[in-house]
């Protein structure tokens, strides 16, 4: 298995692609306009307590307020760590309005939602993420070996006592830090330490609202967070981001250094790797398979909706045989769907139904080996009663469609728009009220193309007759910049 990573970096936009055998997994868009913010830390200020929602909102500088639930205050003893408690605290004990508030942000602003923030505030390294606030030590659950397990918790005791930290906070050991040595998680820790030290600073020095902590760029971070031992290479096409990358490396992951490649070709390298492609088709409804079915992809407010149909796929058996194939095909094309569109929240995905038993295990089953190496938790339940595979996938960031895409400003984001027919009706209705509530001899009608060649064609009797009803002449004109479902009836 070939895996890389691209990164195409521009003055304004940066975006990372994970190539799995030249075919696209995952891609990340980052734009100075509207940059991510999971992960910022700030000084936030508290502007209303809700306590019927055991919630309140922050200002942290944002467009909209953020928001913070009770559950994700941290409650501090005297030495500054948090103390565990089974009872659900009364926001009104823990904050008020006006008061200064250290938050992280968990959720990026999605739609009309505010950012999702905490006080568990952490920060993450190579092979550590840092909780000032914590004292234990955990460990990453993709780390199976427990022989391993042992061995980095030992390291990163023995790395503590060596730099003889007063408050050392609390330490998880991540998947990247398998077989890494005693100086890597040394480096971790030093690092934290200077880090720290410089935040505490400006979180006295600097009033609310103010940022505090901002994680490394896009570019930066697919180093940090997206690099495993599979990764065979990673190459960017901008040169200054070459040599940031090649200084990361250098200080921070050296084995990594050999593997960046500078692309100076002409050809854009997302068009090489045809991942230019592979986006615009993950802003389309329907994802063609290759058997000849396909799937209706439908993405809401509320959840996403995933239809499995077979198209055009007959079979070489019978039909439960062709159900099961379609299905099966459909399980591992989903899954990667998933991740190169950012689908999260409540997924439930309508499979063909399917009689065998054994057939209903096998899909569920692929879908569960297809989704492990899924970097946002997701949990998938079994089939339902109605034949539906019910999954929630962890969302942090927006969609690719809400990155790249707006609501259609002709249908309102109905996803689709009245006919030329429909258009015509409302249009007699307006005449007929215009004909009642004044005294005038003619009526000119504004419409679109479509509109007013059905008026002057198919509606023309209707129009006749409608003439005669009311005594007045009606004339028609195209106005070339109204959409279908636009019109305009004038006096004259």
């Amino acid at each position: 298995m070939s895996e890389e990573i691209l990164a195409n970096v521009t003055p304004t936009e940066t975006r990372v692609a994970v190539v799995e055998n030249v075919m696209l997994q995952e891609v990340y868009i980052e734009r100075s306009a509207s940059k991510g913010i999971v992960g910022n830390i700030y000084k936030g200020k508290v502007v209303r307590v809700l306590p019927g929602m055991q919630a309140a909102f922050v200002e942290i500088g944002l467009e909209r307020t953020s928001f913070i639930h009770v559950s994700d205050i941290a409650v501090l003893d005297q030495n500054g760590v948090e103390k565990r408690s089974s009872e659900e605290p009364d926001i009104r004990t823990m904050v008020r309005e006006g008061q200064s508030l250290i938050v992280q942000v968990v959720k990026d602003p999605i739609g009309t939602k505010g950012a999702r923030l905490t006080t568990h505030l952490s920060v993450p390294s190579r092979y550590l993420v840092y909780m000032p606030h914590h004292q234990h030590i955990g460990i990453s659950q993709r780390l199976e070996d427990e022989e391993e397990r042992n061995r980095l918790r030992d390291l990163v005791e023995k790395c503590i006592a060596a730099e003889q930290m007063e408050n050392p906070g609390g330490f998880i050991v991540r998947t990247a830090a398998e077989g890494a040595g005693e100086d890597e998680l040394l480096a971790d820790i030093k690092y934290f330490k200077r880090l720290w030290a410089a935040l505490e600073r400006k979180m006295k020095e600097r009033q609310a609202p103010a940022i505090i902590y901002e994680d490394l760029p896009l570019y930066m971070r697919t180093m940090r967070d997206l690099v495993k031992p599979e990764i065979e290479k990673i190459r960017i096409d901008s040169n200054e981001s070459f040599q940031n990358m090649r200084q990361f490396a250098e200080d921070y992951i050296p084995e990594l250094k050999n593997r960046i490649e500078y692309y100076p070709g002409e050809r854009p390298i997302f068009d090489l790797y045809s991942v230019e492609d592979e986006i615009q088709k993950a802003l389309g409804r329907k994802v063609a398979l290759k058997s000849g079915g396909y799937l209706i992809i439908d993405q809401t407010e509320a959840m996403t909706t995933i239809d499995v149909n077979t198209g055009g796929f007959v079979g070489h058996r019978n039909l439960e045989e062709t159900i099961f194939k379609t299905n099966l095909e459909a399980a591992t094309s989903l899954a990667r769907q998933l991740r190169v569109r950012n689908l999260g929240g409540i997924i439930i995905v309508d499979f063909i139904d399917m009689k065998d038993a054994e057939h209903r295990r096998q899909v569920h089953r692929t879908l569960e080996k297809a989704m492990e190496n899924d970097h946002a938790k997701n949990i998938i339940t079994g089939v339902s009663e109605l034949g539906l595979v019910e999954m929630t996938r962890k969302r942090t960031r927006e969609s690719l469609e809400h990155v790249m895409c707006e609501d259609c400003p002709v249908c309102d984001a109905r996803g689709s728009v009245k006919t030329a027919e429909t258009i015509c009706y409302e249009v007699f209705r307006e005449i007929l009220r215009e004909a009642r509530a004044y005294e005038n001899d003619k009526l000119l009608v504004l419409a679109s193309q479509s509109v007013v060649d059905r008026l002057l064609d198919e509606e023309s009797a209707s129009v006749a007759d409608l003439e005669e009803f009311i005594g007045k002449s009606i004339q028609f004109q195209v106005e070339t910049v109204y959409n279908q479902e636009q019109f305009d009836v004038i006096l004259l």
